[in-house]
């Protein structure tokens, strides 16, 4: 039976070898420090965290994340070892909480290696608290137990450290958060909050029985809690219990009003049924759009992301499985072969023979329930790809040679695939939010990666350029006529033959900009929009804005950067990543970062502020769940197609139909 702790309360441990599960509504860093018979931690070595995520018997995870899972044997512990305090901190990067009692109460469990829960407890009663000692696990007369400690620190995790007497505890706080901001530099976005008009709610997932359950709600959240990246179970159907942004309704107590002002639907409509019941025994057969949503659209892209998420907590199981397994079989040999008289004879060889017998029957039930998940989601995707709407689909989709110019601009737009080793052939589309909320850089640059090392140097910048086109083309075609425009600079010259499908079809807002000269025009003509727009909406005096100037989005592709550019134009690159997308400026970089390297860390922001893609396979991007670091593979044409031209044809005649 599960305990259900509150602050201060403890719990005997009836096993040594555990899971520590948390779950947050927006990424958090997770860490634990080893402390003595008087909680005091010696140093950095005796402290995991996301720059050095394993100690003997402790593994953390290796950056910020909305869910953890931290692996505990307690056997394992160095002997002068009596204390392991589980910490939490909000990460120090822009446009991320500043104090948890902005963001939904935390909530811990401590699980056995079933998964079946032993403790649990939610952080409440928190506010200028930007790190917490959430639980700890202690030794008490050679018996462990676990307590809720819920302890915050305004001064953030340099106090925290300080308290458990950690010296130069500021320092290594800060490099901490500096490790976390790298690695945030990489995740993918979940995607952001609704309102309860419309909840992303996710369908039941039968295979998945093995994830942990939802933690209960955090009391009177700040706003709704809709994301599943905010949550640690199944997609299963919840109704919206928040309050309406326009104030009806009640978050705590009496009836609730959900209906709609331009809506006559009380909720977003269910889920529609499976084609078949399923037989007993067996999982429901998948359907397209087996999510809730007002459009199919929106339920196929609630659905795609609850397939994400699905795949990263199996594999993060199955891995957890095996690492255990691990663990267990090394210190059992340890354990048979500290006697010396096991070390000769048959004796020390049967005791490997049964430790490795177990570690691979451990494995094997892992890898089963994981082909179970694989298999299931493997029929979801092949149920799910060839109903996608054509932002959402790959170029192989004959979706494509339909496609028409929409009249509104679709949720989401596909900007490649994701996969994990587990099972390469299995690929989620990685769907990014529109309008675009984050820049995008193409890195031309050698990669550690296998596809990026068997590529030489002028072929990847090609492809890199290829991609750059691909997806403007792509934005181009989704986008109503004439609300989207794409600016290029190409200083050289160099991507003349890739910019030409783009050229032809005379669909740039102008020719590609050349030298000096060009960058500068096309720089100053993107701040004056970003600042006229700025200074209009901080006024509320939008109908004042100049006549000729653009309000649609607009879209700068900048290639073979720095080539071209001064200090004056690598600022104006740095405000528009920073203040354009709010009003509608993206940016779109293809470059090699080694090559910029001669302006220093001052570019370092705008590298974090985009999100880096390649043109070939690359093991880069980490979810916002468990941090796995995923394949991601570039949408690709057929070979010998001529989809990209046929589109690109589309959008000219729409915008020559609509006089644009």
């Amino acid at each position: 039976m599960t305990a259900e702790l509150v602050r201060g309360q403890n719990h005997p441990l009836p096993q040594t070898r555990l899971e520590i599960r948390v779950s947050a509504g927006t990424p958090v860093v997770a860490g634990a420090t080893l402390g003595d018979d008087r909680g005091t931690v010696g140093g950095a070595e005796r402290i995991a965290h996301p720059g050095s995520p394993q100690l003997p018997g402790l593994d953390v995870s290796r950056q910020a994340a909305a869910d953890h899972r931290l692996a505990v044997d307690l056997e394992a512990l160095p002997e002068d070892v009596h204390r392991v305090t589980v910490l939490l901190a909000l990460p120090a990067v822009d446009g991320a909480a500043t104090r948890f009692g902005a963001v939904p109460a935390p909530f811990v469990a401590v699980t056995g290696l079933d998964g079946e829960e032993i403790a649990t407890f939610t952080l409440t009663g928190l506010d200028a608290e930007s790190a917490v000692s959430a639980l700890e696990l202690y030794r008490r007369q050679d018996a462990w137990k676990v307590r809720a400690v819920g302890q915050g620190y305004a001064g953030g995790l340099a106090d925290l450290l300080a308290d458990q007497g950690v010296s130069d505890a500021a320092a290594l706080a800060g490099s901490i958060q500096e490790t976390v901001t790298r690695g945030l530099a990489r995740s993918v976005a979940p995607p952001p909050p609704r309102t309860p008009d419309g909840d992303r709610v996710r369908h039941p997932a039968g295979p998945a029985d093995h994830l942990p359950p939802t933690p209960p709600p955090a009391p009177e959240p700040p706003e709704p809690l809709t994301d599943p990246a905010a949550t640690a179970g199944h997609r299963a159907a919840q109704p919206p219990t928040a309050p309406r942004p326009d104030g009806s309704g009640s978050a705590t107590g009496g009836p609730i009003d959900y209906a709609h002002p331009r809506r006559q639907h009380a909720a977003p409509p269910p889920p529609p049924p499976a084609a078949a019941p399923a037989q007993p025994g067996q999982a429901a057969q998948p359907v397209a759009g087996d999510a809730t949503g007002w459009s199919m659209d929106e339920r196929l892209y609630n659905q795609i992301w609850g397939m994400f998420e699905d795949l990263a907590r199996a594999v993060a199981a199955y891995r957890s499985a095996v690492d255990f397994a691990e663990s267990r079989m090394d210190q059992e040999l340890d354990r048979a072969l500290a006697d010396p008289r096991n070390r000769i004879g048959g004796a020390g060889e049967r005791a490997r023979e049964q430790a490795r017998a177990k570690r691979d029957e451990l494995a094997s039930r892992a890898r089963e329930a994981l082909d179970r998940d694989l298999t299931q989601l493997a029929a979801e995707a092949a149920v799910v790809e060839p109903a996608l709407p054509a932002a959402y689909a790959g170029w192989a989709n004959p979706v494509w040679h339909a496609h028409r110019v929409p009249m509104e601009i679709p949720m989401a737009l596909r900007i490649g695939d994701l996969h994990l080793p587990e099972r390469t052939d299995l690929r989620i589309p990685l769907l990014v939010r529109l309008p675009l909320e984050r820049g995008i850089w193409v890195d031309s640059g050698r990669t550690a990666s296998e596809a990026a090392v068997a590529t030489d140097t002028g072929r990847l910048r090609r492809a890199a350029v290829d991609t750059a086109v691909a997806l403007a083309a792509r934005l181009l075609a989704v986008y109503p006529p004439g609300e989207f425009a794409v600016h290029v600079i190409d200083p050289a010259g160099s991507a003349a033959g890739p910019l030409a499908p783009l050229v032809e079809a005379g669909v740039l807002a102008g020719p590609p900009a050349a030298g000096a000269q060009g960058v500068a025009s096309v720089l100053a003509h993107l701040t004056r929009r970003v600042d006229l727009v700025q200074m209009a909406v901080r006024a509320g005096a939008a109908d004042s804005l100049p006549p000729d100037l653009d309000t649609g989005e607009q879209l700068l592709v900048v290639n073979d950067f720095p080539h071209g550019f001064d200090d004056r134009a690598v600022t104006q690159l740095r405000y528009l990543a920073d203040e354009g997308p709010s009003v509608g400026v993206h940016l779109m970089m293809v470059a090699d970062r080694e090559e910029a390297s001669a302006y220093g860390p001052v570019l370092d922001p705008l590298w974090r502020s985009l999100l880096r893609i390649t043109p070939v396979a690359d093991s880069h991007l980490a979810d916002p769940w468990v941090g796995h670091a995923w394949t991601y593979e570039p949408l690709t044409f057929p070979p010998g197609s001529r989809v990209l031209e046929q589109v690109l044809a589309a959008v000219a005649a729409a915008r020559r139909a609509a006089g644009r």
